[in-house]
């Protein structure tokens, strides 16, 4: 993959679907010397590169941020030929893409890692001038599909919307009547309950083709095995029990894969009382996979296989899904018109079976990460990709929950890396869970 000769961009985005090996001919990187003029004006292209292939590099990355998905064909970068791109090139990219916070942080890593520390230096002093790119803006619009008429509506096919549920009654009522509204009619509801106690009669006051699973046994991931295998249609719909969607839902999932011609339609989930986050309002190539609002060809998990038990009662089971969907060449488009309203259940669902946050242990003899996070990331991205974001990650994860992503959070994530000796030792704990689930086998059975 193109991508792959950035070693300065794997340091940043050390886990990304898009570095992934695929075992077909697929390319999701766009040639800016085959785009319109008019989409061209869009890209910041860059002349300033020492090597022509590091600027068509940089504008297949823009390309790529900004949501350009080629539905003709046609428009792929390739090269003939082998290419190393230089240092100083790649610190001009990464200068160009990421906050200039991002640039210390991979001289950083560099030079512990044992590079030559002149020549880093030098590239790193040669770029100091390059600026940082809005990479976000402007957007491609993809104006078409609004007056767009698919003729995989047209056909009516039914559709299978797949739904766990676990002590939560009183959100998948809501969840359900949201279903009733739905302008597109043909489909079947698929509840898998887990509940205790179980409460079969709640489920008679939908006017809903509902077929009903019980489930006894507390498990996430079979769940969804269970409901595809028995689902009648070619196209699977993943819902939750705690989210709202509006009545065009499964109409624009199914509209999304007929224009784009995609695998899997990824909608966009924003929580209760805000506003869908900006960059996430314009359709992209899909980088993460979760599964509460996925529409998914059946014909998908016919040549990946379901969804890996090995992630039962912990986290990430739906991206290790995405990413076995990336190596086999499927195309994964995030779309915005199929967006839910994520009301977040304080009661059952998962946290009552699982553990609610990746890097959050419960108690502080557990594992930090949940083990899971580095198996999947060491089964697809190896060793090295795993310490780097456990780098990026584990600061971060030693405040509450509630200061995610706030300033005072960073600061006393910092404050308490003074316990620095007990959180290896967490970490370490981790590593070991997830080195005996590599050597055991995957739990990966066919529909």
């Amino acid at each position: 993959m193109i991508f792959n000769q950035i070693e300065l961009l794997r340091i940043v985005k050390p886990i990304w679907y898009y570095y992934l090996n695929l075992n077909n001919n697929t390319n999701y990187w766009i040639d800016y010397r085959k785009l319109s003029i008019n989409y061209k004006q869009l890209i910041n292209y860059c002349e300033e590169y020492i090597s022509y292939d590091a600027a068509l590099i940089d504008a297949a990355y823009q390309i790529w941020i900004r949501g350009f998905i080629d539905t003709e064909g046609g428009k792929s970068l390739v090269f003939d030929h082998s290419f190393n791109i230089c240092i100083n090139d790649q610190y001009r990219f990464i200068r160009r893409m990421f906050k200039p916070i991002w640039v210390y942080y991979v001289l950083f890593i560099r030079l512990i890692s044992f590079n030559n520390p002149l020549r880093e230096f030098i590239a790193f002093l040669q770029t100091k001038n390059v600026h940082k790119i809005n990479i976000n803006h402007p957007q491609f619009n993809h104006d078409e599909y609004n007056s767009f008429n698919s003729k995989l509506i047209l056909d009516n096919p039914m559709v299978s919307i797949i739904i766990p549920t676990l002590n939560r009654y009183s959100y998948l009522k809501d969840a359900l009547h949201d279903l009733e509204k739905q302008e597109y009619l043909n489909f079947e509801v698929i509840i898998v309950d887990q509940s205790e106690p179980f409460n079969e009669k709640f489920y008679e006051q939908f006017n809903l083709d509902i077929v009903l699973i019980r489930q006894k046994e507390m498990a996430l991931w079979l769940a969804r095995n269970n409901a595809i295998r028995k689902s009648k249609s070619d196209y699977i719909l993943f819902y939750e029990d705690d989210v709202r969607v509006q009545s065009q839902w499964i109409f624009n999932h199914l509209k999304t894969i007929d224009y784009f011609q995609s695998d899997v339609s990824i909608g966009v989930f924003y929580p209760k009382g805000e506003a869908i986050p900006k960059e996430k309002l314009n359709f992209h190539l899909a980088a993460q996979f979760p599964s509460g609002n996925a529409m998914v060809k059946k014909t998908v998990f016919k040549k990946t296989g379901l969804f890996d038990c090995q992630f039962e009662r912990m986290r990430m089971g739906d991206g290790e899904f995405g990413a076995r969907c990336i190596k086999n060449g499927m195309l994964l488009i995030s779309n915005p018109k199929a967006f839910c309203e994520d009301v977040k259940a304080t009661e059952g669902g998962f946290r009552q079976i699982g553990i609610w946050d990746a890097y959050r242990p419960r108690h502080i003899f557990a594992p930090r990460p949940i083990p899971s996070v580095l198996y999947l990331y060491r089964k697809y991205w190896g060793d090295y990709a795993a310490i780097l974001k456990l780098i990026q990650t584990i600061p971060f994860s030693l405040t509450p929950y509630s200061l995610k992503g706030k300033k005072i959070g960073y600061i006393l994530s910092f404050a308490v890396l003074l316990l620095l000796p007990f959180v290896l030792v967490q970490v370490v704990f981790s590593w070991y869970l997830s080195t005996r689930m590599l050597k055991s086998s995957d739990r990966i059975s066919q529909i």
